[in-house]
């Protein structure tokens, strides 16, 4: 089995975490991750600007084959989501421009797939990271939730090979 490059992104106008990991069958390891944090002095449109080539940058630097991102939750504040729409709009860009295949992920299957509960806080995401890829050492929370959403389409992928093997049927 060929190991796959996984990019997990979790956007955020402020800090967005990225995570990248390889997968080979159901072994899992910590390749890198990070945070890219635009000075909040910059203007909006540059703010953008940083995170797009922030994020190329770390495609160039690791060479992903697919990525991962997390899908928006429901603000009440319309402005706070829209701006957390766009800082999501370059993670969505950046690696669909590299080429490549980008799935997106609700918080709650995230959650559930690296703790085992939708409900999950913070804190045990990171002590389940902690974990799950032991080099990872660490983590801030943006970059643990991040390795969190690549390690989500880790488990993904594998239920998808595992069905297409097996006719569809559960094994």
């Amino acid at each position: 089995m060929i190991p796959i490059r996984i990019l997990g992104l979790d956007p955020g106008l402020r800090r967005t975490g990225w995570g990248v990991i390889s997968a080979e069958g159901s072994r899992l390891t910590h390749i890198a991750h990070g945070v890219i944090a635009p000075k909040e002095t910059l203007a909006f449109a540059e703010r953008l600007l940083v995170l797009l080539e922030g994020i190329e940058a770390v495609i160039a630097a690791h060479a992903p084959h697919e990525a991962a991102v997390e899908e928006t939750f429901m603000n009440n504040n319309a402005a706070s989501a829209l701006k957390l729409g766009h800082a999501r709009a370059m993670a969505l860009v950046a690696p669909a421009r590299a080429g490549l295949i980008v799935a997106e992920y609700a918080a709650t299957v995230v959650k559930k797939s690296v703790v085992g509960t939708g409900g999950a806080d913070k804190t045990q995401v990171g002590f389940m990271i902690r974990r799950l890829l032991p080099t990872a050492g660490e983590t801030t929370a943006d970059a643990a939730d991040a390795l969190a959403i690549a390690i989500a389409h880790a488990h993904a992928r594998t239920s998808r090979t595992l069905a297409q093997r097996t006719g569809g049927r559960a094994a």
